[in-house]
């Protein structure tokens, strides 16, 4: 019996160790994994794979360790997220390669430079949450599998374990619909064209962009399926959307189901509420999940944001609608947790209240500028902050995408750290609207999860000597220039991303911005942006065969042009209060003539270029109708925006205004040489009123009849 006992109390021994190892299933449990990023080090560079030897550990908390192994760099991590951080960490700080939106590849010599001194780095977050409901709008919805893949390549290697996928959400909605029994003529009604799906899925809209074809349906499916499968396949665990309670503003005579109105979002319906409290609520939420289940698999994490924006909460009793939100996810996906972003009135506090902590993450989704928890001093401060649920604190920095430099670059460390010791601060998350932009500030964010602390300057030199794969100190100057000045927005700025171009703004007697919401604030000399871009010119003869250098360049110098046109318009306007229209004449000619420089200047990179991104979109389509579609999809986004009614009373006309080469030419020069030339011919009287959304639209109709 004895011999009994003691086999038995082993078996409980190993037994616990077993269970204790089953939360890194999918995570190799030996020491050595080969093989295991192998895919993403081949991408990087063929034969990578051979020159560094990666090892996982599994561990409870996230790190990475570099040390030398014989000839090899070894890379020591819990799993393939933090590995790749580590692979990157080693790039840029032992290789000087970085990794980028602007350099998704290198060329890395045959051995490469040993690790000298090892060190180990823990994440002093568990969640790093990545992207906005608008970025799928403003900057992806034209992608392809490959530019896709660039992505989450890009994701794992700057340490993402929680990115937001919305991918295939149009079948998923196509398919709920119709084993619903809606009609299938009134889907369309529904769904949103592709560059609208953002709104639509926050609840704001509904149909606006479409209808789309069953070959787009088909697309959509595909592609949310490889890109979750490549998310789940870097150990990330993707963000989906899960039922909010949204269905068709129609639903109740169509299906015959209770609903709450929402009321109107700047001139658009919004998709009705079901009533939680619906016999129906349970069979309609089913029916979504085992789509969603069905075309992109299930999550850990579902996104709902019921009520975004002003959505009347009318009629609807909120703790119920929490519970039953909650309760269908976990019903689909049991353990999952509801991920619902901070911003404006959202989230009500009825509505999660009464949920267990562990089962909400609140998105703190401007947190860098306007936090909801931590900061008294922000306009939208919560002295109770989200309850008891743990939330994330987030930079948002890029509004509609726009093209532009701004951040906080000195404030952004202080402003994180701060928060470290509050326990309900579980992460940190790149929330930005639209990407491939500002690369320098989501570079920063995304280490300091990993860092003690940081000193910017230097922080600055070793991310351009990384960047542009070596050192030069005309443009490591250059960028502590830009550091000092346009970078770093005092911590009491409040405006919603860049200092906006004037030349992308509806002309009027005294423009101050593009887009209604910017408020811009004077907190840098243009002087300066002037000065670092001759200061980078510099370096060119040196550093133009790196792509990131190459991508700067002309952003920088793009920059520069929109602050000597910001300086021409206070010269414009001096002469207007003078009464001078010669001295207007003359100012507004050199405006004029600074468009089509930046434009021509514009010309000579891809990024830059209307072209490159209404080529994509038409590229998605199959037929010539869906081409059409997606790329009036486009072009109807960075200008008008939406109708006429959102564009011009709503106020959204511009708000993704892009500085591209295409726009400056064909629209933005146009509307300001129209402008100055009906000034002058009504001077010393304003000019009669201009319909700046019909010219706009007639652009649309040029470009895509």
């Amino acid at each position: 019996m004895p011999n009994v006992l003691a086999f038995f109390i082993i078996f409980v021994v190993i037994m616990k160790q077993i269970l204790l190892l089953l939360p890194f299933a999918g995570v190799c449990a030996s020491t050595v994994c080969a093989g295991v990023i192998d895919p993403l080090l081949e991408r990087i560079d063929n034969g990578f794979s051979n020159k560094i030897e990666v090892v996982i550990e599994p561990s409870r908390s996230d790190f990475f360790e570099l040390s030398q192994q014989g000839a090899k760099p070894r890379v020591t991590a819990n799993n393939k997220v933090s590995a790749a951080m580590g692979v990157h960490w080693y790039l840029k700080y032992h290789a000087g390669v970085q990794i980028s939106w602007e350099r998704s590849s290198a060329v890395l010599p045959d051995t490469l430079p040993a690790v000298k001194i090892a060190e180990r780095r823990t994440a002093n977050v568990p969640m790093r949450y990545y992207l906005n409901y608008c970025t799928f709008s403003y900057s992806m919805p034209f992608w392809d599998e490959t530019r896709w893949q660039q992505e989450v390549d890009w994701m794992a290697l700057h340490g993402v374990n929680m990115p937001l996928m919305l991918v295939g959400s149009a079948a998923v909605w196509r398919q709920t619909l119709t084993n619903l029994g809606y009609p299938a003529g009134k889907v369309d009604g529904f769904v949103a064209g592709p560059a609208y799906q953002a709104w639509w899925l926050m609840n704001n809209l509904q149909g606006w962009g479409g209808p789309q074809s069953d070959a787009m349906y088909e697309r959509d499916a595909r592609l949310g399926r490889f890109v979750a499968d490549a998310m789940r396949d870097m150990d990330m665990t993707p963000v989906l959307p899960g039922y909010s309670g949204m269905v068709p503003a129609d639903a109740d005579r169509e299906l015959g189901l209770s609903v709450s109105d929402p009321g109107m979002w700047l001139g658009y319906v919004r998709p009705a509420f079901l009533q939680p409290t619906d016999t129906a609520f349970s069979r309609v939420a089913g029916a979504y999940y085992e789509a969603q289940k069905d075309i992109v698999g299930k999550s850990g994490y579902y996104a709902m944001d019921p009520f975004h924006e002003g959505g009347s909460t009318d009629g609807v009793d909120l703790p119920e609608a929490g519970r039953a939100l909650l309760g269908e996810a976990q019903k689909a996906s049991p353990g999952s947790k509801w991920v619902i972003q901070a911003w404006q009135d959202n989230p009500r506090a009825a509505l999660i209240d009464s949920l267990e902590a562990e089962d909400v993450v609140v998105l703190d989704l401007f947190a860098e500028s306007m936090p909801q928890c931590g900061d008294s001093s922000s306009p939208w401060y919560r002295k109770e902050g989200f309850g008891h649920h743990p939330r994330v604190w987030c930079m948002l920095l890029n509004y509609g995408g726009n093209v532009g430099l701004h951040g906080k670059i000195h404030h952004l460390p202080l402003a994180y750290r701060s928060q470290l010791g509050d326990p309900l601060m579980q992460g940190a998350g790149m929330t930005m609207e639209g990407i491939e932009n500002n690369s320098v500030m989501y570079e920063l964010l995304s280490e300091l999860p990993w860092r003690e602390d940081v000193e910017v300057d230097q922080w600055l030199s070793d991310y351009i000597t990384a960047r542009y794969g070596a050192r030069n100190d005309d443009a490591v100057n250059a960028w502590k220039l830009l550091g000092s000045s346009i970078l770093n927005a005092p911590a009491h700025n409040r405006q919603q991303g860049t200092t906006e171009s004037l030349f992308c703004a509806r002309p009027c007697m005294n423009p101050v911005s593009a887009s209604t919401w910017a408020n811009s604030e004077e907190y840098y000399r243009p002087e300066d942006v002037i000065k670092a871009a001759e200061m980078l010119r510099k370096a060119e003869g040196r550093l133009a065969g790196n792509p990131a250098f190459c991508y700067d360049l002309v952003d920088v110098e793009r920059q520069a042009n929109a602050e000597r046109g910001r300086l021409i318009m206070a010269d414009i306007k001096d002469a207007a209060s003078r009464g001078d229209s010669a001295d207007y004449r003359i100012n507004a000619e050199r405006f004029l003539k600074l468009i089509l420089e930046q434009d021509s200047l514009l010309a000579t990179h891809p990024a830059f270029r209307l072209d490159s991104w209404t080529e994509a979109a038409r590229k998605c389509g199959v037929s010539k109708v869906d081409k059409d579609l997606y790329e009036r999809n486009a072009l109807t986004l960075v200008t008008t925006w939406g109708g006429r009614e959102a564009s011009d009373k709503g106020g959204l006309h511009d708000y993704a205004h892009r500085e591209w080469a295409g726009l400056l030419r064909g629209l933005y020069y146009p509307r300001w040489k129209r402008w100055f030339e009906a000034r002058l011919a009504s001077w010393p009287e304003p000019p009669a009123p201009i319909d700046w959304w019909q010219m706009e639209t007639e652009f649309i109709s040029r470009r895509c009849p």
